[in-house]
């Protein structure tokens, strides 16, 4: 009987020894640990997310990291933030935006923010169906980042901290190049821009000064040549909606026809009607994004109103709206002007350009 309480007791403390210096290690069996992310958009009407890439707690942290890895470009010096910069809106402030060994690109970098509320392709001319499509053709694209997606799973695959978060945010640590791409969507996606002074104005927490009230009310009026003292801006004809954009593609008159250089949209759908078309961005933010349009043509907001004021040109494929002040312009005289400035500027979001959320994780 002592001899088997003694065997008893011998295998009983080699099961605990062995469970206590096994149970830290994870069950590679048991389901990962990837909460939803919660995503905040204040009075913004609920975006709809893609089904089969939900925001994740681990897929945005992901997502944020590829955002900022220069390792995703050929010489290790570019990232996806090097023309996207959080204090710009995540914008660029170049006139076209610089690449891999300095070379220039073609366009002005867009903005990256309320992309869940973008519903109409995306870059200027709209070649990527999806943000996910969107997220990798810079980086293998000579112009910018200039490497090619092999190259970068090889690169991620040889660092354990991707691998570790790759596990974390899809469950295994294999890496190519779909994972990245929801992983850049889901981070992209999470970026959100909702807290300018004119939402506070909408919510009744912030007031308006007399200026940029009156630049509100010329913003959302329409052009009446009829009527010139009760003529707007008709800037919400292209700039409507919550998130201050229509997301349609227009030729916004910046050149005539024999000055195109680019023919935007067209080169997507070969349409002749897409000519010169190029995506209206949204207003948001807009007074942290020079220089403006797809060529960074302008250096200033008061050279984008003189525009649309009396610089527009002609050609067949102009925006009709657009078209129909051509005779008149917008008839904005100097306070007028400065007034509409006034409110464009209540459409910055402080919060978004120094939130830790989307800063360089490293």
């Amino acid at each position: 009987m002592r001899i088997t309480q003694v065997s008893f007791l011998f295998v009983l403390s080699g099961i605990l020894l062995l469970w206590g210096c096994t149970k830290d290690e994870p069950d590679t069996n048991a389901p990962y640990d990837n909460p939803s992310y919660t995503l905040e958009y204040g009075s913004l009407p609920a975006p709809d997310q893609p089904e089969d890439n939900p925001l994740t707690v681990e897929g945005v942290k992901l997502g944020r990291m590829l955002f900022y890895e220069t390792a995703l470009s050929g010489d290790g010096t570019q990232s996806c933030a090097s023309c996207h910069r959080q204090a710009n809106a995540f914008s660029d402030t170049a006139k076209l935006s610089t690449g891999i060994r300095g070379m220039q690109g073609k366009r002005q970098a867009m903005a990256v923010f309320n992309m869940l509320w973008n519903k109409n392709e995306f870059f200027w001319d709209g070649r990527a169906h999806l943000l996910r499509d969107q997220a990798i053709l810079p980086i293998q694209d000579a112009l910018e980042m200039d490497e090619t997606l092999p190259n970068v799973v090889s690169k991620l695959s040889a660092m354990t901290t991707y691998t570790d978060q790759f596990s974390k945010a899809f469950g295994s640590s294999e890496i190519n190049p779909v994972k990245i791409s929801l992983a850049l969507e889901q981070f992209m996606n999470s970026i959100v821009s909702h807290q300018s002074k004119y939402d506070g104005y909408l919510a009744g927490t912030q007031s308006l000064t007399p200026e940029e009230e009156r630049g509100r009310v010329l913003f959302f009026a329409e052009y009446n040549s009829f009527f010139p003292e009760k003529s707007g801006a008709d800037c919400a004809h292209c700039h409507g909606g919550a998130n201050f954009s229509t997301g349609r593609y227009t030729n916004n008159g910046l050149d005539s026809s024999v000055d195109f250089l680019d023919l935007g949209r067209e080169n997507v759908t070969g349409n002749p009607n897409d000519r010169a078309a190029f995506k209206v961005t949204s207003l948001r933010n807009i007074a942290l994004t020079p220089p403006y349009m797809h060529d960074g043509r302008f250096a200033t907001l008061e050279e984008v109103i003189d525009h649309y004021d009396h610089g527009l040109k002609g050609s067949p494929s102009l925006d009709p709206a657009l078209k129909n002040t051509r005779g008149t312009g917008l008839m904005l005289d100097v306070q007028e002007k400065a007034d509409l400035l006034a409110f464009l500027k209540t459409l910055t979001d402080y919060q978004l350009i120094n939130d830790p959320r989307y800063s360089d994780p490293n």
